[in-house]
């Protein structure tokens, strides 16, 4: 990579960083973040861009999801737990339906930085600078709280490191046992409105793993059977700390971005010659690039040439983030050009950022039928133009929360006050997760059939 480093950023224009006030204290942390330990390994890192690899290629369907934007307040080990068993409750799912393997990346252990569409906000008549996430400043509204702190970066990989730690102990100490994870859809299920609209589906999983069990394939015989392999990834935000975990792997000589697996850039930081490009172009971690509704072709390709110019499959991943009422006519055209240049990518729904409104009271919220037509909405453009649909991308938690409305128990507007416990966007409930799970489950089954 020519005329590149982890510091070349800093010589291009840059949107949506915070203002630090104290740069001496900045530069200390910075460095004090370099001496730190790789919260993530170079070879995890190409696992899962072999993985998203054959993804592109048709043979294996991503799953990305996890809170709008983590919170120091709220960390704890049953908050992480929910948001991991409800991941793996829907890859069994979504892996039973599509008859291949689901690759699950988390929005966890390092989604601590949000976009916001101003620098400032006002409440009764008070000005004050935008919360940005916990690792810059924090939500409560008050002078104090708002200044950028750079020691929240130190915090947030603290954080980061323990939400990993336990990560990986659950997906090798039991919990994702895929006969634990049946029985707990099976309750989801019995307990649902629409139960018979999933039970087909959750008998057929059934059958297959009792199937398995007279063939002598069991959880003490067959590791992947009690095992999984579940990978983090944010959005890469704030470069400063990007930059101070960034690695050059011993074994190639090649940097990598050690603060997740897979990073990605947001619709509002994806000018191409601007930093969050100019960083991403460097590092050899899998790169995901939201496109809204607006983006034209020829962005789209511009970006391909400047993150994947030798197109090698597994490094990138186009996020759609349209709307329901838009996806349908913005989206062919893009998957036309890609297809026509033959260029390496995982097409992956985001149903949620393009469906937020403002509720009567106020509160930002998300209809679930809006987002299961975005999806549905998805799988069609795929299937007309003749490629494939190979992930969603999902905000959303474990918890019992009350933030979009919609789905089988019918959450409405005035339920929203209930347990509406999100800092940033409205997130999906467990149960409204599982039920999209059923429901993309017969869009995913018709598009792996249709792969012959």
């Amino acid at each position: 990579m020519t005329n590149w480093s982890a510091r070349s950023w800093r010589e291009k224009p840059i949107q949506q960083q915070p203002n630090y006030t104290d740069r001496e204290q900045l530069r200390t942390v910075e460095h004090q973040l370099k001496t730190y330990p790789p919260l993530v390994f170079a070879e995890e890192i190409r696992a899962l861009r072999a993985q998203l690899g054959q993804v592109s290629q048709g043979h294996g369907f991503l799953l990305q999801g996890g809170d709008c934007a983590e919170s120091f307040a709220d960390f704890s080990a049953p908050k992480i737990r929910d948001t991991f068993k409800v991941i793996l409750q829907m890859a069994v799912v979504l892996t039973f339906a599509g008859s291949c393997p689901v690759t699950k990346v988390a929005r966890m252990a390092g989604q601590y930085a949000k976009p916001r569409s101003a620098d400032s906000e006002v409440i009764d008549g008070v000005e004050l600078p935008s919360y940005r996430g916990d690792i810059i400043n924090g939500s409560e509204f008050t002078s104090a709280a708002r200044i950028p702190d750079p020691q929240r970066m130190v915090q947030a990989y603290h954080h980061s490191a323990a939400t990993l730690n336990l990560l990986r102990a659950f997906a090798q100490g039991g919990l994702a046992d895929l006969h634990k994870v049946h029985k707990w859809n099976m309750s989801f299920v019995a307990a649902n409105p629409l139960k018979d609209q999933y039970l087909k589906v959750a008998e057929q999983i059934q059958s297959a793993l009792k199937f398995m069990e007279v063939m002598g394939i069991t959880a003490q015989n067959n590791a992947t059977i009690q095992e999984t392999q579940l990978f983090t990834s944010h959005e890469a935000l704030l470069l400063p700390y990007e930059e101070a975990l960034t690695r050059t792997d011993t074994l190639t000589g090649l940097p990598y971005d050690c603060a997740a697996h897979m990073v990605w850039i947001g619709e509002r930081t994806r000018q191409l010659d601007h930093a969050h490009v100019e960083f991403m172009r460097g590092i050899h971690n899998p790169i995901g690039v939201k496109i809204g509704p607006t983006t034209k072709a020829d962005d789209v390709i511009q970006l391909l040439d400047a993150l994947n110019p030798e197109n090698e499959p597994g490094r990138m991943t186009l996020i759609t983030r349209m709307g329901a009422g838009k996806l349908g006519d913005a989206l062919p055209a893009l998957v036309r050009r890609v297809k026509a240049e033959g260029r390496h990518v995982v097409w992956s729904s985001d149903p949620m950022h393009g469906n937020t409104v403002k509720a009567e009271n106020g509160l930002k919220t998300r209809n679930f039928d809006a987002i299961h037509q975005e999806l549905r909405q998805f799988f069609a453009v795929h299937q007309a133009e003749g490629t494939y649909p190979g992930g969603v991308h999902l905000e959303m938690t474990g918890e019992d929360v009350t933030e979009c409305t919609g789905g089988a128990y019918q959450i409405s507007e005035q339920d929203l006050t209930q347990r509406y416990r999100t800092q940033c966007d409205p997130r999906l409930n467990a149960d409204q997760v599982l039920e999209l799970a059923f429901l993309v489950a017969e869009s995913l089954r018709e598009a792996r059939q249709g792969r012959g």
